[in-house]
């Protein structure tokens, strides 16, 4: 369990604090978490807490489950579930996209991508993204406009 001054946060936990936040984190008996840090845009200071575990997936194209974290402008931050064998038409992130795989395989022509993957493309960038196994992602696209 990750914890910090305001509470305690169990495994699935999306924390967001911007740009100017402080907060002291510990945990008791160790966890393993993602942090990014200096990521927002200035004018973006939307601090948020969301348990994923009690959040519902939305449909998304094809197969896919979304669950929108948070939107900014032209930025977008979701966790995204893929079912068994699905395969996503080749695309191009405008502004760029960031993966960070958090079960399964992610897979795409360029790579395999294992449970803890960090996957970072560049502005209008394009993948035909697939995988074999349900695989759950947290994804963020259009903030990488250089």
């Amino acid at each position: 369990m990750f914890s910090d001054e305001f509470g305690d946060y169990k495994q699935g936990t999306y924390i967001r604090n911007p740009k100017g936040s402080f907060h002291s984190p510990y945990s008791k008996n160790g966890c393993t978490l993602l942090v990014k840090l200096s990521q927002f845009q200035e004018t973006d200071t939307q601090q948020l807490v969301i348990d994923t575990t009690k959040q519902q997936w939305l449909t998304g194209i094809g197969g896919l489950e979304v669950m929108p974290l948070h939107s900014y402008i032209h930025e977008h931050t979701a966790l995204v579930k893929w079912p068994k064998n699905e395969k996503f038409h080749s695309h191009s992130h405008f502004g760029g996209e960031e993966i960070f795989v958090i079960s399964g395989t992610f897979r795409d022509q360029y790579g395999i991508y294992p449970k803890g993957s960090w996957i970072r493309s560049p502005h209008n960038s394009e993948h035909n993204p697939f995988v074999e196994e349900e695989t759950i992602i947290w994804v963020k696209t259009g903030h990488l406009m250089i």
